[in-house]
């Protein structure tokens, strides 16, 4: 398993290397400092598990390298991780295509939180998370509404014609909606929502 962290920053490399080692502790980690040297290093160093990106890269202007990243690589998990805004950033980033949008100030425990739903998978969280029950939680008309369509479930696509919005536009609900749950993925959230009885709502 590789991940490529695109950084031009060696300290914020280094950070970045030992959080994953935390999350992964067998990952194959290779430091990038700008992104047009991406495609000859995947091809040097093994397909990648994971993109980090830095938005500011000294070849990159906005949200470019997101776009670049995802146009190469469109199967590969991408994490933003920066010291941009997430109010300012955030949506545009999920919306073009990124997994997770990550600030450098936030905690350690938060950055490895948000890595980890990227590197472990559905059957690896759920053995973990099984014995620790979740607290109640407040949901949004629209998260309610994602809840009992995934009940039915329905596909991004069809969520997005349901409710007329882009599928970017879902999977950056579907995000939001992991994270106040603490969960990582659709099974999870289910299992969550029948757990606490919210398929009646």
């Amino acid at each position: 398993m590789t991940v490529y962290v695109i950084d031009d920053h060696p300290l914020m490399r280094d950070a970045l290397t030992m959080l994953l080692h935390r999350v992964k502790p067998g990952l194959k980690i290779i430091p990038i400092h700008k992104l047009n040297v991406v495609e000859s290093t995947v091809e040097k160093n093994g397909a990648p598990e994971l993109f980090c990106l830095d938005l500011q890269l000294p070849d990159t202007l906005g949200m470019s390298g997101v776009q670049v990243l995802k146009a190469k690589f469109p199967d590969v998990p991408l994490a933003v991780v920066t010291s941009s805004s997430a109010s300012e950033y955030e949506a545009r980033c999920l919306e073009a295509g990124a997994d997770a949008f990550i600030e450098k100030s936030n905690s350690p425990a938060q950055i490895i939180a948000a890595l980890r739903s990227l590197l472990v998978t559905e059957e690896q969280a759920a053995i973990e998370d099984a014995a620790t029950p979740a607290g109640p939680t407040k949901l949004s008309k629209r998260q309610k509404q994602l809840i009992l369509m995934l009940d039915q479930g329905l596909s991004n696509r069809d969520i997005a014609e349901k409710l007329d919005i882009s599928e970017h536009t879902v999977k950056v609900h579907f995000w939001r909606l992991f994270r106040r749950l603490g969960v990582n993925s659709r099974t999870q959230a289910l299992h969550f929502a029948r757990t606490n009885g919210w398929l009646g709502i």
